[in-house]
């Protein structure tokens, strides 16, 4: 992929991250810029660009991620509702070319988002 994103930085411990949730397969962490009052992010450990670069192999590990984003709304007490978001390239609002999943909650959601 190139140089080192700011997600594989964190993956790799080179820039710290206030992690809610690891395990050998992801990391998730609040974001730094959060756009509701919970904002986490929940990125794998293995370097996809984006939804658009899954392979048919990565089908467990998407899976995986979206237990994880289940789990963590429970944990983060988001009962009332929230919003799992993946944006997918530069028209679709992507910034990091990391896969990755917002985990948006604590207030209620406007439609459309942007």
């Amino acid at each position: 992929m190139g140089e080192k994103t700011i997600f594989k930085k964190i993956i790799d411990g080179e820039i710290p991250a206030n992690v809610v949730y690891e395990d050998e397969k992801c990391l998730a962490f609040h974001d730094v810029a959060p756009q509701a009052p919970t904002h986490v992010l929940v990125i794998p450990k293995k370097e996809i660009r984006s939804v658009s670069d899954l392979s048919d192999e990565d089908a467990a590990l998407v899976g995986h991620l979206f237990v994880v984003l289940r789990n963590l709304a429970h944990e983060l007490g988001l009962e009332a509702g929230y919003r799992v978001v993946t944006n997918c390239g530069v028209e679709g609002g992507q910034s990091v070319d990391h896969l990755h999943f917002h985990l948006l909650g604590g207030r209620a959601l406007s439609w459309p988002p942007g």
